[in-house]
């Protein structure tokens, strides 16, 4: 009986921060330790998506290589038979079938999507790229080429789930079953469940999250910052002037996040962080031993980063990109059949 099929992204471009570790690195490890044993995990770094905004392309190979390092020092285990890592854009079926899904699109679908009016408010349109337009119908391809039942999603990608089963079913009725059709939203959240963890705030600025396009990064902790520079952010944060510990994310947004990252970087629940400190007159104390659980934390994960075996990582991207571009180019050529590419057998 073949496994259903989870797939979800590794980051391609841009440093890491404790943010991303702890929000989304970490959830999608223990996602995988957990689930592996009877569900396919398909761990893709969407390489091709990394320039539908502007990067540095002398860099991205080795931002590429250092990201899935990241990944494999926060415990991503390599020697699970069910869990496969590759390089989006060395299966070329990925933009194949792009292309051939966006003559099946509307431009009015691509022009609805959120994500899109976003990232593309403040750009003349002669400067707004097509690859940012149409970024969803990769995606879908990413999706369904390989079946995938389940794909974790942010609120920010749930219109482009559904697009992806918009245009499997599209096709589907069309050509006939080409497709598997991912579960709604609302299953995916069921299965996964809905993320409602804590978020880590900007320490300069801690109204807005954390961020890595933060131009300034005194308020981010990056995962290759060095442990003393972190320990000095953390050490300036911006607080306020009551002058007493309350968890209150309103009146003390500073303290708060202080106290959150505390339990994060401890393993403490929250509410016994808050009540260790609570009622302090001295700012100084928490910020002192937060600052000290990020040195710690720093070091140690810096060093299993060091330790990453780059020859057996490579080892395992090319067997499983091998893999991956068998049972890729098996749905492509269905689907190339199917609207008249290829001869149909």
């Amino acid at each position: 009986m073949v496994k259903p099929l989870i797939l979800t992204g590794l980051r391609a471009n841009n440093d890491l921060h404790i943010g991303n570790y702890f929000g989304a690195l970490l959830p999608l490890i223990d996602m995988a330790k957990q689930k592996a044993d009877e569900y396919d995990i398909n761990l893709f770094v969407p390489d091709l998506h990394s320039f539908t905004t502007p990067v540095n392309h002398a860099d991205l190979q080795d931002q590429v290589m250092h990201n899935i390092k990241l990944f494999v020092a926060a415990g991503l285990p390599l020697d699970h038979p069910n869990i496969h890592i590759y390089r989006q854009s060395y299966i070329p079926a990925h933009s194949e079938l792009t292309w051939i899904l966006d003559c099946f699109t509307g431009m009015g679908e691509m022009g609805r999507m959120t994500q899109y009016k976003d990232k593309s408010a403040n750009v003349s349109a002669d400067r707004i790229s097509v690859g940012l337009f149409n970024y969803p119908v990769l995606m879908a391809a990413d999706i369904l080429l390989y079946g995938a039942s389940y794909v974790p999603v942010g609120d920010d990608q749930s219109q482009h789930l559904e697009f992806a089963r918009d245009i499997a079913t599209r096709m589907n009725t069309r050509f006939g079953e080409l497709f598997t059709i991912p579960k709604a939203v609302k299953e995916q959240h069921e299965f996964f469940g809905k993320d409602q963890g804590l978020r880590i705030k900007d320490l300069a600025d801690p109204s807005k999250k954390m961020s890595k396009s933060d131009d300034s990064g005194k308020g981010v902790i990056f995962l290759g910052d060095n442990p003393e520079t972190a320990a000095k952010k953390v050490v300036s944060a911006t607080t306020d002037s009551l002058g007493v510990v309350h968890y209150d994310t309103k009146e003390q947004p500073g303290i708060s996040n202080l106290l959150e990252l505390h339990a994060l970087l401890s393993g403490e629940p929250l509410q016994a962080v808050i009540d260790h400190h609570d009622g302090k007159e001295a700012y100084g104390d928490l910020k002192k031993e937060v600052a000290e659980q990020v040195t710690a934390f720093l070091t140690e994960f810096q060093s299993h980063l060091a330790g990453v075996d780059e020859k057996q990582l490579l080892t395992k991207l090319e067997s499983d990109e091998e893999f991956m571009n068998k049972m890729a180019n098996k749905t492509l050529l269905g689907v190339q059949r199917a609207v008249g590419l290829r001869p149909r057998g």
